[in-house]
């Protein structure tokens, strides 16, 4: 049971990790290359890769904290390491509501000269998600060799 609950958060953990790694060094900079100026077809493609994901990544996250409560009761790794990645698990989460809710519907609706501030500002959050969330996944590693 152990040995399952740490393969599931783990590798649920560096998926999102990953995905929005990937998302921010490779995906974005490339959208940003392939459309130059044509900052509406970037956009539109952007809102569709992104339309309808909410609800998998709240599940996605849904698991790692179950997962990880699993870990608590089953490991003897130190209780400290476990409160500081549910600490982080819930800024990331945190923001990612914020995303989620306030942040891309406003987005959506944005004027074109607004939209450049949104653009900043998402990046800014999905950078401190992405530090949120690698810091817990390394915290992990570290729990399994204490």
């Amino acid at each position: 049971m152990t040995a399952l609950a740490a393969i599931i958060h783990a590798g649920l953990a560096a998926a999102w990790v990953g995905g929005m790694a990937y998302s921010l060094f490779v995906v974005q900079p490339k959208l940003r290359r392939y459309f130059g100026s044509d900052e509406h077809g970037r956009e539109a493609l952007t809102m569709m890769i992104a339309a309808g994901n909410r609800w998998k990544v709240l599940g996605l996250i849904a698991v790692i904290a179950a997962s990880g409560l699993v870990l608590l009761w089953r490991t003897s790794s130190p209780l400290w390491i476990h409160l500081v990645k549910a600490t982080l698990l819930l800024g990331a989460t945190a923001i990612f509501w914020y995303v989620s809710w306030r942040h891309w519907p406003r987005r959506v609706f944005a004027t074109r000269a607004e939209l450049p501030n949104y653009q900043s500002r998402l990046r800014t959050l999905a950078l401190v998600m992405l530090g949120l969330t690698g810091t817990a996944f390394a915290l992990g590693v570290a729990a399994t060799h204490s």
